[in-house]
């Protein structure tokens, strides 16, 4: 078919087409959805933008509906590269060639009842192969075949049923009393490509090693048991605390099937020593008010070159963390145990999560500073004592971190970082998942009380210590002064640990009143020099992932973003290429690419952790955070006019003639709202991935 520009929906369709099951979330009640003000019928003739508005349709009904299915499983996979379209502008010749890897959690209704949170979903890997030369990309998705999907998926009838629980979840129609399967690795987290080896990570576990070429799971790869066996792990000493983890231990490594040590999913590259670093966790210390974080730094050849333990007397959650030259450094995000959500977890009542909260007591933040090099390490700093900051905070991502010294032996330490208020970070909530309800509300993550203080936000944390280690002033203020809705901080992975000029995230513009936080719809790039701030929107009704920096050049900015663009009301998803120097105006387009329709990939960027990474044949890492998502509700638990509504509010640019299946005929034979029969039934087979799973 002859491509068409982005802006414009083609009128002739394919002959019939067989639908995809509708995989519906099961729920003990129906969700009521809010009344639609006003709904007018598009005229399917008119060649309808992409840019969708929302005049006709009260919003709160649409962005229900598009919260809803942004976050779809996705049932298929491209074994076979395919070359993208692309539909506006051209790959740029310069483009450095390499793979974009992009791993996020791709499945959480299975087909006996049971749903997952988006963070127990099976890890859906994604390559896009971009050849700048010859200006083409190639596209992949796998599903990493970890023990738990192994288990769970059967190939030959392509059904799936679950069986572990994970971290996160309840099975619906699964085993919920002495079921013990909680440490699901479903390799959905970020994506590390080094000494020669591509690796899913799983925040809970050893990552899976993946080749690179054709997708397919090669196994796992014992990163932390074998650094503990190259070097002696030592001793914490005997106090009670060791005592009780001693008594743990076997109840979590043999019960629960917990490793002993978790690695965390996010790790660092120190591009001046050219050296890889990750940090674990004891899988102990989740129920102790104490917390044992290993350091691991490895060469490019992935030999161990060191590996350091450090004992903080405090309950941390860690997720993301920061270094520099001579220091790693750890936000103090405070937990502490929830005895009566122990119990009901451990008796499959409700999500092992549920046996922690978060823990505001403090009215200041401790942040550590742990020294790299504790043989060269200058003063006589107790790394025990935390720097105080001044306000109360919990860290989500970095972007950056960097020190510099002046003549007289004074430290000064900047990190640029996304944070988030302890009020509005809930285990059991994010993303907006009931897990009792298997339902997924957008107004979780959209507050409307108390500032954009609650929500994520971009600061930057200045530390300075004198020459004996002592800290003169801790200070924490917004980024550029900017306080709207972002994470997923950036730079060009040149300037890690260096000092950076320019930082990306992915933001939102406020436009949309019923979802004015969260998804991010706009890229946003901060000047830490002038203090400007320069956007780019993705438009209405269209949300974006986390942004990735593909260096090209000598200047900072000099280069490529590239961030997946998510168009919920046409269930179209694109690869954009953006001109970083051009962020803020009307041509910072270079390129999009469609991914092939039956192909809408889950989408990224939450608050959790989806990575995407690029192999670039400068050899530089890029790691990134966050991804999560939730399969689609049923329409038939829904109000009907708000489903009506919604479906109103689309484009009708999909099909025409279709061949329904049992599902899709008992929604189109509704008769919704008196708009009859066959004005619905049209609508719903012109939406047709709209029910599909």
């Amino acid at each position: 078919m002859q491509a068409k520009p982005y802006n414009t929906i083609p009128t002739n369709f394919p002959p019939a087409i067989k639908l995809p099951q509708f995989h519906r979330i099961p729920s003990p009640a129906k969700i009521k959805g809010p009344r639609v003000i006003s709904i007018s019928t598009p005229d399917a003739n008119d060649h309808v933008s992409s840019r969708t508005t929302l005049n006709n349709v009260d919003d709160s009904v649409a962005a229900f509906w598009d919260y809803q299915f942004l976050f779809v499983s996705q049932r298929s996979e491209t074994t076979e590269a395919v070359t993208l379209q692309v539909i506006d502008g051209a790959i740029p010749p310069d483009f450095p060639s390499g793979t974009y890897y992009l791993t996020g959690p791709g499945l959480f209704t299975d087909d006996h009842g049971s749903t997952v949170h988006p963070l127990d979903g099976h890890g859906y890997l994604r390559a896009f192969s971009i050849d700048g030369v010859n200006q083409e990309v190639k596209f992949m998705a796998r599903y990493v075949k970890t023990e738990a999907q192994v288990e769970e998926h059967d190939p030959e009838t392509d059904t799936w049923r679950f069986t572990h629980r994970g971290p996160f979840s309840v099975l619906k129609g699964g085993q919920k009393l002495g079921n013990t399967k909680v440490m699901k690795n479903v390799a959905n987290t970020s994506v590390l490509k080094w000494g020669g080896r591509l690796l899913c990570l799983w925040e809970g576990g050893d990552p899976y090693e993946i080749e690179s070429g054709t997708l397919d799971t090669i196994g796992r790869f014992g990163m932390i048991n074998r650094c503990d066996l190259l070097m002696d792990s030592g001793s914490n000493g005997g106090d009670m605390w060791d005592i009780a983890a001693g008594l743990l231990k076997p109840i979590l490594y043999g019960m629960f099937k917990m490793p002993p040590k978790r690695l965390l999913s996010h790790y660092k590259v120190d591009v001046k020593s050219n050296r890889l670093i990750t940090a674990s966790c004891n899988a102990e210390d989740m129920l102790l008010p104490r917390s044992n974080f290993t350091f691991y730094e490895h060469d490019a050849d992935f030999k161990l070159l060191q590996r350091q333990e450090f004992g903080i007397p405090d309950h941390l959650m860690i997720h993301d963390w920061a270094f520099t030259d001579t220091h790693y450094i750890l936000f103090a995000n405070r937990i502490k145990l929830d005895v009566i959500g122990s119990m009901t977890a451990v008796c499959g009542l409700s999500p092992m999560i549920s046996a922690l909260t978060v823990n505001p007591s403090k009215s200041t933040s401790p942040i550590y500073l742990l020294p790299r090099f504790p043989d060269s390490s200058s003063g006589h700093r107790d790394w025990r004592v935390p720097v105080e900051a001044p306000s109360k905070m919990w860290l989500l991502h970095v972007g950056n971190a960097y020190e510099a010294k002046d003549v007289d032996g004074n430290l000064q330490i900047q990190i640029h970082a996304c944070i988030c208020s302890y009020q509005w970070f809930n285990f059991q909530k994010l993303f907006g998942y009931d897990w009792q309800k298997a339902k997924l509300d957008p107004s979780i993550m959209n507050v409307k009380e108390g500032g954009d203080g609650l929500l994520p936000h971009l600061v930057q944390v200045s530390i300075n210590l004198n020459a004996d280690g002592t800290c003169q002033r801790c200070n924490v203020e917004p980024l550029n002064q900017w306080s709207k809705a972002a994470d997923f901080p950036i730079i060009n992975p040149e300037f890690s640990g260096n000092k950076n000029r320019y930082i990306y995230v992915a933001g939102s513009s406020g436009s949309r009143q019923t979802l004015s936080h969260f998804p991010f719809d706009m890229v946003v790039k901060l000047d830490l020099l002038d203090n400007s701030v320069h956007t780019w929107t993705v438009g209405a009704r269209r949300f974006v992932g986390e942004p990735i920096f593909v260096p090209q050049g000598s200047e900072e900015d000099d280069g490529y973003l590239l961030v997946v663009e998510y168009a919920v009301a046409i269930q179209r998803c694109y690869l954009v290429i953006l001109n970083p120097k051009r962020i803020g105006e009307a041509d910072a387009v270079v390129a999009r690419l469609e991914i092939p329709s039956q192909r809408f990939l889950p989408p990224l960027d939450s608050i959790d952790d989806f990575s995407l990474f690029c192999d670039w044949p400068t050899g530089q890492i890029l790691p990134v955070g966050g991804a999560s998502y939730l399969g689609p509700m049923g329409v038939n638990q829904v109000d009907k006019d708000a489903g009506v509504a919604w479906v109103l509010s689309l484009p009708a640019n999909l099909i025409d003639n279709v061949e329904l299946n049992n599902d899709i005929n008992l929604i189109a034979k509704e008769d919704w709202s008196g708009i009859g029969k066959e004005k619905t039934k049209e609508y719903v087979l012109k939406c047709r991935y709209i029910f599909s799973g």
